[in-house]
C-alpha cells in the first residue's frame, strides 16, 4: 500500500491546468466527477447552491463507502483559484511545481485535491478497508466562502472534518477568527469647486477624518482591522457628495469583534457630527457577519484524530491558529467540527506560488493513514 508519486505528480499537474478561477468552476466539476467516478464513488451529488453563488455550476458532495462500522470522514476543498487563473501552465523543475510566471500555479486549493485523490488510489490499490468518506468540494470560496454558506450541512453523515486548506506542512490550524464585513458609505453634498465651494461638503474629508480616528491594523494578537477599498469624487473640481468605503474587523474574540465594530462606528458618527446637517445622515456604517470564528480544542475527538495518524507514520505536527477564513469557519459554525490541514501550497495568490512533490506524498501518506482504522478499531 504505496504512494505513487508520478501518479500524484501528473494529477497533481492536470488538476492545476484546469483553470477555475471563482464563479468559472464548472471545468473542475467535470474534471473531479471524472477522477472520483475512477475511484468507486458511490454517489457524486451536485448541489443547487449555483442560484446563489452566481458560480457556474454547484458544490459537489462525493460519498466513498468504506467500513460501515468505522465513523464517516469529512474532507474538504475548493474547486476555485483566485486570479491571474486562466490559462495556467505547470512548469516542473525536479520536484517542484510552479507556474509559466504570468499565473497563480493553483495549488490553492488543488494540492488538497490531488493528495486527497492519491490517498483513495493507495487505499483502493491495497484492497484497504477504510472509514466512509464525503468529499466536499465547494465554489467561490476564495470570494467570500459562498459555497459553503449556501451548502446544506444536513446532507452530511460525518460528524468531524479536515479542510486541506492553507500553506506550509505539518501544521493544523485549530483556530480562526470571525469577521464582520463593513461597508461605509459617506455622504456630503455636491458643488462647483471653484465657484461656489462654501455650499458644498466633502465626503472625501469627511471620511478622511473619520479614518484617522479608526483603528486599523493589527490592533492585538487576536485582532486586525483593515479598509480595503475607497471610491469616491467624479472630478477635480466637483465638491464629492459620495465616499464608499469597504473594510473589516476580525478577532478571535466576539467581544473584540464587537467593541471594535462599534468604536468604527462611533469614529464615523463622531466625524459627522463636525460637519453636520439638520436632517441628514452624513454616515452609515452596515455591518454583515462575513464568518463566524472557530476554535477546536487539541483533545477534541477531530484533533486527536489527525494527531494520531500523524503520529503512526512518524509526521512531525504542530497545532496552530490562523488569521484568515476557509470553509472551516462554516462548517465548524454550522456543527462540524472542522480543522484545517496544511497542504504544501507556498507563497499562494501571487504569481510566486509553488509546491514540492515530497510535500504532496507526505500529505498523501497523512491523509491515507487518517482514513485507515485505527489499531484498536481493527
Amino acid at each position: 500500500m504505496t504512494i505513487v508519486p508520478e501518479r500524484l505528480a501528473a494529477t497533481f499537474i492536470r488538476l492545476c491546468e484546469t483553470d477555475s478561477p471563482s464563479r468559472c468552476e464548472r471545468r473542475m466539476a467535470v474534471l473531479m466527477r471524472e477522477l472520483c467516478t475512477g475511484l468507486g464513488a458511490s454517489s457524486i451529488d451536485e448541489d443547487d447552491s449555483a442560484a446563489v453563488t452566481g458560480s457556474e455550476c454547484g458544490n459537489l458532495l462525493v460519498r466513498f463507502d468504506g467500513d460501515p462500522a468505522l465513523e464517516p470522514v469529512l474532507l474538504n476543498c475548493h474547486l476555485d483559484t483566485v486570479e491571474p487563473g486562466t490559462g495556467v501552465r505547470v512548469l516542473r523543475l525536479g520536484d517542484t511545481f510552479t507556474s509559466a510566471g504570468d499565473t497563480i500555479l493553483g495549488a490553492d486549493d488543488k494540492a488538497g485535491i490531488a493528495a486527497i485523490v492519491e490517498a483513495l488510489h493507495s487505499l483502493r490499490d491495497a484492497g484497504q478497508h477504510h472509514a466512509p468518506v464525503e468529499l466536499l468540494l465547494t465554489t467561490c470560496e476564495e470570494i467570500g466562502l459562498l459555497g459553503a454558506k449556501a451548502f446544506d450541512v444536513s446532507r452530511l453523515r460525518a460528524r468531524m472534518g479536515y479542510a486541506l486548506d492553507t500553506s506550509g506542512m505539518g501544521r493544523v490550524v485549530l483556530a480562526a477568527p470571525a469577521s464582520n464585513r463593513l461597508r461605509i458609505s459617506v455622504r456630503g453634498v455636491a458643488a462647483h469647486a471653484g465657484l461656489n465651494p462654501e455650499t458644498g461638503l466633502n465626503a472625501i474629508r469627511l471620511a478622511a477624518m473619520a479614518l484617522a480616528q479608526a483603528p486599523c491594523g493589527r490592533i492585538d494578537r487576536e485582532s486586525t482591522v483593515n479598509f480595503g477599498t475607497i471610491r469616491g469624487g467624479t472630478a477635480s473640481n466637483i465638491v464629492p457628495d459620495l465616499v464608499e468605503i469597504d473594510g473589516e474587523v476580525r478577532s478571535h474574540s466576539e467581544s473584540k469583534l464587537e467593541k471594535l465594530t462599534e468604536e468604527i462606528r462611533r469614529c464615523f458618527a463622531e466625524a459627522s457630527q463636525l460637519m453636520a446637517i439638520p436632517g441628514r445622515t452624513l454616515a452609515e456604517v452596515a455591518v454583515t457577519r462575513d464568518f463566524p470564528a472557530m476554535r477546536i480544542a487539541e483533545d477534541a475527538p477531530v484533533a486527536r484524530r489527525i494527531a494520531e495518524a500523524a503520529s503512526r507514520i512518524a509526521m512531525p505536527l504542530e497545532f496552530t491558529v490562523a488569521g484568515g477564513g476557509s470553509d472551516a469557519n462554516i462548517l465548524s459554525g454550522q456543527g462540524i467540527p472542522t480543522v484545517i490541514v496544511a497542504s504544501g501550497m507556498r507563497q499562494v495568490h501571487s504569481t510566486e506560488e509553488h509546491a514540492h512533490l515530497p510535500d504532496l506524498v507526505r500529505l498523501s501518506e497523512l491523509l491515507r493513514e487518517l482514513l485507515r482504522p485505527t489499531p484498536t478499531a481493527g
